[in-house]
Formats: C-alpha cells, sequence, structure tokens
C-alpha cells in the first residue's frame, strides 16, 4: 500500500459526491440506533443490511457499512451514560463514570465529551490509517499465541485496579466471569465442559447477555426496590461540557487515541479490551485518581476515544492484508468480497479510486457523527425525565429483545435476567461488577491464545518470557499486580467496597 496525495484527493472527490454523502449519513443514523440498542451491536448490524447493499453502488455500499461500523461504537455509549446500560461491551468502563455524572445532572456534558473524544479519537486513528498503514499492519503480524496471552493477562491485571480496595471482591466477582466462560465447549479440542448435559449450555454463555442482565435488569431491580419515580431526581445541569473540560480532557483523547488505535491493530483485541486499559491507564497517570469512579470526565472520554480509535485502526489489517481483527469487520469484508473486492495488498493497486474513497469518507463520517450527535445531546438525557414506571419495563424489553437477537436463543434471555439478579445482589453486597465483565470479556481469548502457546512451546511456560513481546507484556503484568498488592498491603486499610453506583 502506497500513500499518495492525488490519490486521497480523487478520493475525497468521490465521498463528496451526493450519493455517497446521503449514504454515509445513512450509515452513521443507523449505526447510532444500533449502538444504542442493547445486544444487537455492529456486527448484526451490517449483517442483516449487507443484502439491501446490493441494490446500490458497491463504493456507497461499503461507505454505508463503515458508517454502521464506527455509528454504533460511538451510539453504546448513550445508555451507558444515561442510563448505565452498556450498549456495546466496550460501553462498560463508559458506565462507571459516565452514570456518576448523570447522576449528577451532567448527562449532557458526559453524553458531548464522549462525541468529542470520539471524533477526536476517530479522526486520529484514520491519520493513522491514511499515512502509517504498511508499517502498522507489519506490527499486528508480530503477534503470536504467547503475545496475544501476555497481552490478555495484562488486561487481566486490571482487575486490581478497577476492584478498589474490595480486592477480595474484586477476585472473586473476576473468578465468576472466570468461571461462567468456561461453560461450554472447550475452543480447541471441543470437548463439552460444565454443561451437565444440557443441550443450550454447549453454545456457552453470551458475554453480552452477561451484560445486559448485570447492567440493565439489576438496574431495573434496584429501581423497582427503593419505588424510584425517575430513575435519579437530580435536575439536569447544562447540555455540553465547558471549554475547561473540554482542555482537561485533552492528552486523555490523545492517550486513549494511541491505545486504541495499536491495540486495535491485532486481531481479536476488541473495543471491549482496549476501552478497560485506555480507562485504567488515565485513573493511573491522573493526579486525583479518586475522582475516577464519581463522576471523572476523564473516565468518560478516555474509552469512548479508545473505542473509536480501535475502530479506525481496524481497517489497517482488513485493507492491508485482507485480516479482519473482530466479528464486524469479517462481516464487512464479506461485503467487499461479495462485490468480488478481494481484501489485501493487491487492493490498493487494482482498486485504488475504491480504497481511498471509503477511507475519505470516513474522514466525513466521523464529521457527521459529530454534527449529528452533538444536537441530540438533549435529546436523550432527557430520557432519565421519563417517569420510571414507564421507563423500567421499556428498558426490560429493550433488553429481552437484545438479549434474543444475539443468536435468536430464547436461552440467552434466560441467562440476562438470571445475570440480573446476580448483578443485584452483587450491589446489595458490594460487590464491584466491573471485574466480572472483564473476566468474560478477556476469558475465551486468553484461554485459547494459552492453550495454542503451551502446544507450540511443548509445554513450556518461558514462552512467554524469552520473546520480547511476550516478555514485555507479562512484566508489566506482573509490575501491575505487584503495585496492586503493595498499595493494599501499605494501607492496612479494612476493605471498603465500592458503592453499587461504581460498577
Amino acid at each position: 500500500m502506497l500513500f499518495s496525495w492525488d490519490l486521497l484527493l480523487t478520493g475525497f472527490v468521490d465521498a463528496l459526491t451526493w450519493s455517497n454523502l446521503f449514504w454515509a449519513f445513512v450509515g452513521c443514523l443507523v449505526g447510532t440506533l444500533i449502538g444504542v440498542l442493547p445486544g444487537i451491536g455492529p456486527s448484526a448490524g451490517i449483517a442483516i443490511l449487507l443484502p439491501m447493499t446490493t441494490m446500490i453502488p458497491p463504493t456507497s455500499g461499503i461507505i454505508m457499512m463503515a458508517a454502521i461500523y464506527y455509528g454504533a461504537m460511538y451510539g453504546g455509549s448513550t445508555t451507558a451514560i444515561v442510563v448505565n446500560i452498556p450498549g456495546e461491551a466496550s460501553s462498560v468502563p463508559t458506565c462507571i463514570d459516565g452514570y456518576e455524572m448523570a447522576k449528577q445532572g451532567r448527562a449532557g456534558a458526559a453524553l458531548g465529551i464522549s462525541a468529542i473524544s470520539s471524533f477526536v479519537a476517530g479522526t486520529l486513528g484514520l491519520v493513522g490509517l491514511t499515512f502509517f498503514a504498511p508499517l502498522l499492519a507489519n506490527f499486528a503480524l508480530a503477534f503470536g499465541p504467547p503475545e496475544y496471552f501476555a497481552l490478555m493477562f495484562m488486561g487481566l491485571s486490571l482487575v486490581i485496579s478497577l476492584s478498589g480496595r474490595a480486592l477480595l471482591k474484586g477476585m472473586i466477582a473476576t473468578s465468576i466471569g472466570l468461571l461462567s466462560s468456561l461453560i461450554g465447549q472447550n475452543p480447541l479440542t471441543g470437548a463439552a465442559r460444565l454443561t451437565f448435559g444440557v443441550v443450550d449450555l454447549m453454545a456457552g454463555l453470551n458475554f453480552i447477555s452477561i451484560i445486559i442482565g448485570l447492567f440493565a435488569v439489576s438496574e431495573v431491580m434496584i429501581n423497582v426496590e427503593r419505588a424510584a419515580t425517575h430513575i435519579y431526581g437530580t435536575k439536569i445541569r447544562g447540555w455540553m461540557p465547558t471549554w475547561a473540560e473540554i482542555r482537561q480532557c485533552g492528552w486523555t483523547m490523545v492517550r486513549s487515541s494511541g491505545i486504541g488505535f495499536f491495540l486495535g491493530l491485532l486481531p481479536g483485541c476488541a473495543p471491549a479490551v482496549t476501552t478497560f486499559i485506555a480507562y485504567d491507564v488515565e485513573k493511573r497517570v491522573s493526579k486525583t485518581p479518586e475522582r475516577f469512579g464519581k463522576g471523572a470526565i476523564e473516565g468518560v472520554a478516555a474509552p469512548e476515544g479508545a473505542n473509536n480509535a480501535t475502530s479506525s485502526a481496524g481497517f489497517v489489517p482488513l485493507f492491508a492484508f485482507g485480516l479482519p481483527t473482530g466479528p464486524a469487520l469479517a462481516v464487512l469484508m464479506g461485503g467487499l468480497m461479495m462485490y468480488g473486492l478481494q481484501p489485501g495488498p493487491m487492493l490498493f493497486q487494482t482498486n485504488p479510486q475504491f480504497v481511498w474513497a471509503v477511507i475519505a469518507s470516513m474522514y466525513i463520517g466521523n464529521v457527521i457523527l459529530l454534527v449529528m450527535n452533538l444536537p441530540l445531546v438533549g435529546f436523550w438525557a432527557r430520557i432519565a425525565l421519563i417517569p420510571f414506571p414507564v421507563l423500567g419495563p421499556l428498558i426490560i424489553l429493550c433488553s429481552v429483545i437484545g438479549a434474543y437477537s444475539i443468536r435468536f436463543m430464547l436461552f440467552d434471555v434466560w441467562v440476562a435476567l438470571l445475570f440480573g439478579v446476580v448483578g443485584y445482589a452483587m450491589r446489595k453486597l458490594h460487590f464491584p461488577i466491573a471485574p466480572l465483565v472483564l473476566a468474560t470479556v478477556l476469558a475465551q481469548m486468553l484461554e485459547t491464545s494459552l492453550q495454542q502457546s503451551l502446544l507450540i512451546s511443548q509445554g513450556s511456560w518461558l514462552i512467554f518470557f524469552n520473546r520480547p513481546i511476550a516478555g514485555f507484556f507479562m512484566a508489566l503484568a506482573l509490575a501491575s499486580i505487584a503495585r496492586g498488592i503493595w498499595i493494599q498491603v501499605r494501607s492496612h486499610a479494612p476493605e471498603i467496597a465500592i458503592d453499587d453506583a461504581d460498577v
């Protein structure tokens, strides 16, 4: 892939035609709605709309599908902030501080900084895609199973940070997450585990159902118990973040863009992983980390920035090598092949006009998302004003539809309801929920890469330490664990759980 200003300008000319602008707008709108609804996700959204794209030109079709993808990345933050229901797993870290801001009457400011951070990170990610794709694509190829395991292990070490002072409860929550991920078939051998002869359990527990239950269903149960008239009673204060807050989040956006973009180059490294890491990094570098979990605006900007940077980065290995980094991009790749376009190095040689038009359209799509969503901030924030006797049943209805739409299995709905009870119990007993979610998200790739690595090394664990990249991530993980334990020992403080709002 060779960069050329002429090709990029030609791409902008193509992307700015009325028809392509229209389909980019449609994609952004549909993607935002898909992101708002829990459970549907960009993969299902693109797959459902894929047949419709056969009726429009190939470039317009791919522009629309790409816009659905990064539009959904943004939309997931809306319900996470306003009603504490993450539309996607990647929006879970956004709940932590976003919902706290909403309860303080600052839902508009949280939604505004989410849109701005998404725009900045998405644009910076596109700059990386435009100018450095060949170099960065080779970075992705340097990762094998040992490097993936070390990276996932480092991600799991964030449990200590997410648990606060309730480390023991955080470890128990992590164990529940890992145990629930073991249900089903062994990813390598196919052997059944913990299924107890129940056929539905053979497919395993989908982590989206688990998240819907832990957040949406348990939220409704908590509000029913306290006979709430509104999901939170605080008056809305302001619709947008102040300039001081935007400046305060400046470096947060840059850091989260870098984390999201570089980790987003790796196949399988989902936005859910990068958003947790970006949130944790921001908490660690902050001079006032005690604000995190209580409505810190940087706690919203960091995961939302990483989320969108990850979505931009995923196009680097897709276009350069034909290597999708996640399910949504795999469906998008199917769309490319449906049009007779084979992603890979030759795509840039044989169809440069198409590729650069799509890349240029993504710059425009980011602007469309910003322009479209900032005026809607007030509309989304007003959801909180709906009386709870009306809003509660709507949340349950959306949760049931979202859980069922993942695999069209009634079993997933029961899983969501069961984990709703689990989430309710955890909140009442002051267990942090975020470690459980993180463990659920990481478990499958952690297990797969561990088994593959041990097969490669014939059972030797040294493979995680004698390869430079794997060794680097293992050292970071062990240092993170040691630091967390040291802080716990030094504080000599009784175990204090974060409150139920701190997820």
